[in-house]
């Protein structure tokens, strides 16, 4: 057995030598979790297969998945036999799948990363993701560009919102509906509040720590929030059901003219899904009034 993993080990330094050899070409990679896909296509490389393709395309979004590219089946079952007739030469996976890794390594080898926990950061997790992804495919400077890129672009939205509410930027907390009396509430190490903390804003909620960054919870909780912005992500249906209470017309942050909807944007993402949060929280902002 212990010969057996030598040259799973042995091939696998090899393929990844080769990726990094051919870089300018188009490696054949299988990416099994939406965090990866994103991450390959911000080093200009189109996954051969994708699981959940059409979920990620309806929830994900950025970056666009190009339409040719197939549905490898779900991100919990993957469609092995569809991955067999792709003949990828990687296969890019997180730890939900290891219990299958040795059926998906009889197609190609496997690349395991890092997945969302609450003893890490998880933003500092997903670029150290994204930059050993660019590593092994020999795409490193690409990667520091597009992460260059991504922190000059946040720090023009923080001077945009500086330009707009002063020095004293309004404390902030992300939220989405689940329905009319439940709310999640983003918190500590949830990408939104790592988007917010880029912006140099700070959080108008103390949630506690989780493994996604949020709790579910009721949504008379938010009325504890006295003094900061409530930003919703939409789409929210019922939202006119809820707004036309005297419950959520009591809200202080309703009263004061804090609250507003935020376009919808994925917030399990990999390291960029921070710059499209950062910009929908940025522009939901702006939506209202500075204090004088």
């Amino acid at each position: 057995m212990k010969c057996i993993g030598v040259v799973r080990m042995a091939g696998l330094a090899i393929l990844l030598c080769c990726l990094a050899t051919n870089a300018r070409a188009q490696p054949r990679i299988a990416a099994l979790s939406w965090e990866m896909v994103e991450h390959l296509l911000k080093l200009g490389i189109t996954p051969v297969a994708v699981a959940d393709a059409p979920d990620y395309r309806s929830w994900v979004v950025h970056p666009a998945l190009p339409p040719g590219v197939p549905n490898a089946g779900t991100r919990t079952e993957p469609n092995l036999e569809l991955l067999a007739q792709l003949r990828p030469e990687l296969i890019l996976i997180t730890p939900l799948l290891e219990d299958i890794r040795d059926k998906l390594e009889r197609i190609a080898p496997v690349v395991s990363y890092d997945d969302f926990t609450q003893d890490q950061d998880n933003l500092l997790m997903q670029r150290e993701n994204f930059l050993a992804l660019a590593q092994r495919v020999g795409r490193t400077p690409q990667a520091h560009q597009q992460l260059a890129a991504m922190d000059d672009s946040i720090a023009r939205m923080r001077e945009r919102l500086i330009q707009h509410f002063g020095a004293q930027l309004p404390d902030t907390t992300v939220i989405r509906f689940a329905s009319p009396t439940v709310v999640y509430i983003n918190g500590p190490n949830s990408m939104p509040q790592h988007a917010m903390q880029l912006l140099g804003l700070q959080p108008a909620y103390d949630a506690p720590v989780s493994r996604w960054g949020n709790i579910q919870t009721s949504v008379t909780v938010l009325g504890n929030i006295d003094d900061g912005a409530v930003l919703y992500i939409e789409p929210f249906a019922q939202g006119e059901r809820l707004f036309a209470t005297q419950l959520w017309q009591a809200m202080p942050f309703v009263r004061s003219r804090r609250f507003a909807g935020m376009r919808s944007t994925w917030t399990h993402g990999g390291v960029f899904c921070v710059e499209y949060l950062a910009a929908a929280i940025t522009d939901a902002l702006l939506t209202l009034p500075p204090r004088h």
